[in-house]
């Protein structure tokens, strides 16, 4: 069978001596959407930091199209096609939407100009508020700049960690669809989300955490008709 376009394969790894990931394995097929759900304090960021090369792994290994990344570093793995949006101080709220935007761009060194235009028309609002200082934006404006700067690298995957958190549910829903967007064009999508249910809905794979360790792996649509998953996860 051939290998997903991103993998972190057997991850063991955490802070300090303490190992929070123990043998959890996550991946992303191109153009798909695969989200990590479990409860308070599963390892879900963690796992997804792993991936992105923010932690140490004591063994396991993270491999993208084909290649093997686990040394390399945050930056590099940016280089290799990565974005990562972390769920806090995601921003510079004393910049305007499109210096943010701007800056998401740094790494490259060709005309940005068609991808500018492509956030746009992902997230109207933005080119309407575009001169506007990102910190007066409400919260799901700027979770949407934030999604935007990412973009604004041509990444072959986004991870997002937590990207509704603190929003409405209709931002949510909004927030949702562009996500699903955005995995039309072709990149891979790996999310963490504490809306387990919402996130399920949305996800071809699905993987849920507990204490560091892959409890239940399936579709998104097959997690969310499983009983046992329904009953400890979903809320029945």
């Amino acid at each position: 069978m051939a290998e997903p376009f991103l993998i972190g394969e057997a991850m063991t790894g955490g802070y300090g001596g303490a190992d929070i990931l123990h043998a959890c394995t996550i991946a992303v097929e191109r153009g798909q959407i695969a989200v990590i759900v479990g409860p308070n304090g599963a390892g879900k960021s963690t796992a997804m930091k792993a991936v992105f090369g923010m932690l140490k792994l004591r063994s396991g290994h993270v491999k993208l199209a084909g290649e093997d990344i686990t040394a390399l570093s945050p930056q590099a793995r940016v280089g290799k096609g990565m974005g990562f949006v972390p769920q806090t101080h995601n921003i510079f709220t004393s910049m305007t939407v499109e210096e943010n935007l701007e800056m998401g761009a740094f790494i490259r060194t060709d005309d940005f100009r068609d991808t500018l235009a492509q956030v746009y028309d992902l997230f109207p609002i933005l080119k309407q508020k575009r001169l506007q200082p990102a910190g007066e934006l409400s919260g799901g404006q700027r979770q949407q700049v934030a999604v935007g700067r990412a973009l604004m690298t041509k990444p072959k995957v986004l991870m997002l960690d937590e990207p509704t958190a603190g929003v409405s549910p209709i931002v949510m829903d909004e927030l949702f669809d562009r996500i699903i967007e955005v995995a039309r064009t072709g990149i891979s999508i790996l999310m963490v989300e504490q809306n387990a249910r919402q996130a399920l809905e949305i996800a071809d794979k699905g993987y849920v955490l507990v204490q560091g360790a892959n409890r239940f792996t399936d579709t998104g649509a097959a997690l969310l008709a499983d009983p046992e998953v329904r009953r400890s996860f979903l809320g029945g």
